[in-house]
């Protein structure tokens, strides 16, 4: 499902922005030695993606590593499109999904440190009809009171709803612990509003109060794919008076110098974008273009940003270094901290063991539960078509990989090839 802009309007939004910005701040590159990092140990990087293109995995990569701000590795591999054989390239644009979360949390963190909401605030605050949510709750049919017991198995549990206990909070949209369209019961709830709203901008969000949640706010953790984070950025809007395209281009991409990161590609950046790939028993097949399939489109904080490694890099190195990347400043110091902390800790059912949950990312909070080579209180996320980052920040450590097909295995190794490397 494509999630982003097509119409002229929004398109000569994204040509005045490219106009307007100011001269993009080059990423400053060094030798991986004057970083602390071996040149012979950060080709098992490069290796490892040629062993997943010659398994037929993905038809290619763009991988990026990059520590104290500076690049030290940036490579394209295998091919942008298999049936026109194009190269990868380095400033190839990929369908980042999921990793356009991030992007909403730094928008919703902007606000903050303005004063402009708190995390703590009842949704209800902004979106009146989030006031009297309700949860849905499964229920046992009654046991039968006839003997012997029937040989035909019990009927399914049956669905009610309840009030929800407290008010959904904007912590609890970040942190995935609103119940909002994360689960069979809510998400067959939203299924069937989505066909009776016409999905015009973001405000089909404006009835989602009407969708029971899945279970209590904050009992636990279930990720909102699309909804919760659609909500964030529809709050963006109100609070800001801007729609979330410019927003995110006025107060992130533009400061931060990333020109090729946009929810609608322009002619020559659609040259650049690699085609999207599902592995079969008989090799990868193509998927439809996933920003041709509707023609109902709008901004999301849930998904549908595209960008280059080396751009999305910029983002990534700005939450390594505190908020900052080459004298532009997006967060401060401590708000970073917060959006890395785990609010959620891995007790909390629905979290693996190791790994808590941030403001719109994972947190590693013990390396050898999680069996991972990252550091403790490394963060990042991924996205649904392959891409994924982290950052180390007690290394001051950033990795991007870019694929556009899904193969989990690759993010771990991914991971481990990059924390190999580091010999200082």
């Amino acid at each position: 499902m494509f999630i982003g802009g097509r119409s002229y309007a929004a398109r000569f939004v994204l040509l005045v922005f490219a106009a307007l910005a100011p001269l993009a701040v080059h990423a400053q590159s060094a030798r991986p030695a004057q970083e602390g990092i071996s040149e012979a140990r950060l080709e098992r990087v490069s290796e490892l993606v040629d062993r997943h293109i010659q398994a037929g995995d993905i038809s290619g990569a763009v991988t990026l590593v990059a520590r104290n701000g500076r690049v030290v590795h940036l490579q394209a591999q295998g091919l942008a499109d298999l049936e026109k054989k194009t190269p990868m390239r380095k400033d190839s644009m990929f369908r980042i999904a999921s990793m356009s979360k991030p992007v909403a949390a730094v928008a919703i963190l902007i606000l903050m440190e303005e004063g402009k909401l708190r995390l703590a605030d009842p949704l209800s605050r902004f979106m009146p009809g989030f006031r009297n949510v309700q949860v849905a709750v499964s229920q046992p049919p009654a046991p039968p009171q006839m003997l012997p017991a029937p040989r035909t198995p019990p009927p399914p549990a049956q669905e009610f709803l309840v009030p929800a206990e407290r008010e959904v909070t904007i912590l609890d949209v970040l942190t995935h612990t609103s119940g909002i369209m994360s689960g069979p019961a809510s998400n067959a709830a939203g299924a069937k509003l989505l066909r009776n709203v016409r999905r015009t901008g973001l405000k089909w969000t404006d009835e989602l109060h009407t969708v029971p949640l899945e279970f209590q706010p904050g009992s636990r953790w279930a990720y909102s794919a699309v909804a919760g984070f659609d909500l964030l950025a529809r709050l963006v809007e109100r609070i800001s008076g801007q729609d979330f395209n410019t927003f995110t281009h006025e107060r992130i991409f533009g400061p931060l110098g990333m020109r090729d990161t946009v929810f609608w590609p322009s002619a020559e950046q659609r040259q650049r974008l690699v085609g999207n790939y599902a592995k079969s028993s008989s090799g990868l097949v193509a998927r439809s273009d996933p920003d041709r399939l509707s023609s109902e489109v709008y901004f999301s904080g849930a998904g549908g940003l595209m960008s280059t490694a080396e751009n999305y890099a910029r983002f990534a190195s700005m939450l390594a270094n505190g908020g900052e990347l080459n004298g532009v400043r997006i967060l401060s110091p401590r708000t970073v901290e917060l959006m890395r902390a785990a609010w959620i800790p891995d007790t909390l059912p629905g979290r693996p063991a190791g790994e808590g949950y941030g403001l719109g990312v994972r947190v590693i909070t013990d390396p050898v539960k999680r069996i991972t080579t990252l550091s403790k209180g490394s963060f990042g996320w991924s996205g649904v078509f392959g891409t994924h980052f982290f950052v180390d920040p007690s290394q001051k450590l950033v990795g991007v990989l870019m694929v556009q097909t899904p193969i989990p295995r690759l993010r771990g190794d991914f991971e481990d090839a990059v924390m190999q490397a580091v010999v200082e």
